[in-house]
């Protein structure tokens, strides 16, 4: 990926450091890491924060495809880790945070009580408390060419991608836990097919629409809450004492994707667009509707049984992406139903 506009001092400091070497001074990282607290000292709302996102952003994306021009040596630098780390520690208490007051009240099983199917059960109820506001029906029924594109342009920042957070788990999971997440992940991928991957698939979408479907194209373009939701994603993906987490906030994305993205391809189908360019969305209300029970009751039930001290862990994926997404959904409808863009607003709308 290309490296975006700095958008504040940490992003900024962060890109003059990987432009060089990690076997040089030590007191670049120092400074970086110092100004990075300093920073955050100062900031009320890192969710929201462009600079800290951004830069925990490209942090990570050292760890998927990397940055343009930056050394892979980059990847495990122990200085750099821990300018992440100071990053990660106020975001995830901030998740914590919101994931705390989109939880509620829950009825939980007893710790003896909690079988695979009662674990899918409160997940299910979880997601079927989701009442925020709807991007997937003013998709359906109100946006625009314009607001299309941006509804693309928010996704494909984790879409171009898709899979990759939720496959760190992979190796930190055992038994029935794991092969239901191969199962699931094999379909994403597209079942061996490169076509058929579903980041391909998103691909696809996008070049019908006549846009930059080259992924972290439109960084520049999206606001912190974009990045933030990605970025949730890979703090929990990245450390193996939050795979709970993950699973948690891919139990959630399976259980709430069907019927949203049959909205979502028929806000296209609307505005004359074939299946060439609908296929993602219709792709995942079938392949999601299997994934929900697979998801709820043989990969987040089938890890609590056999770790039922996973369970806070698992509630905190899937309540924190609820509430991210509520505060994703709450942006682009306010800016929308305003006649604003959804985007940043030093960037030119998408083409």
């Amino acid at each position: 990926m290309r490296i975006p506009e700095p958008r504040g001092p940490i992003s900024g400091t962060l890109f003059n450091v990987l432009a060089g070497a990690p076997a040089g001074p030590a007191e670049p990282l120092a400074g970086l890491r110092e100004l990075t607290l300093n920073r955050l000292a100062e900031t009320a709302d890192i969710i929201g924060d462009d600079d800290a996102q951004l830069a925990l952003f490209c942090l990570y994306e050292l760890h998927y495809s990397g940055l343009d021009g930056v050394t892979d040596e980059w990847e495990w630098d122990a200085g750099l880790i821990q300018v992440r780390q100071a990053l990660e520690k106020p975001f995830e208490a901030a998740l914590r945070a919101v994931a705390g007051d989109a939880a509620g009240e829950l009825d939980l099983p007893a710790a003896a009580d909690l079988t695979s199917d009662a674990v899918a059960d409160v997940l299910f109820g979880l997601a079927g408390r989701d009442t925020g506001p709807s991007v997937s029906r003013y998709v359906a029924r109100k946006a625009s060419l314009d607001q299309l594109k941006e509804f693309l342009i928010h996704k494909s920042v984790y879409q171009l991608k898709e899979a990759d957070p939720h496959t760190w788990a992979i190796p930190r999971l055992s038994g029935r836990a794991k092969a239901a997440l191969v199962e699931i992940q094999a379909d994403e991928y597209g079942g061996g097919r490169p076509d058929r991957m579903h980041s391909a698939l998103f691909a696809r979408t996008m070049r019908g629409l006549g846009m930059d479907d080259s992924y972290g194209a439109y960084v520049d373009a999206v606001p912190a809450v974009s990045l933030a939701a990605v970025n949730l994603m890979s703090l929990c993906g990245l450390n193996r004492r939050l795979r709970g987490a993950i699973i948690g906030h891919l139990a959630i994305y399976e259980m709430t994707s069907s019927q949203p993205n049959r909205f979502y391809g028929n806000g296209f189908r609307r505005h004359g667009f074939d299946a060439g360019v609908t296929h993602y969305f219709d792709e995942h209300v079938e392949a999601d509707a299997v994934h929900e029970q697979i998801a709820g009751r043989d990969l987040a039930g089938g890890l609590v049984e056999a770790e039922p001290e996973l369970l806070d862990d698992v509630l905190f994926g899937a309540t924190a992406v609820m509430a991210i997404d509520a505060k994703l959904s709450a942006h682009l409808l306010g800016s929308w139903e305003s006649g604003r863009s959804s985007l940043r607003s030093a960037v030119p709308a998408a083409a």
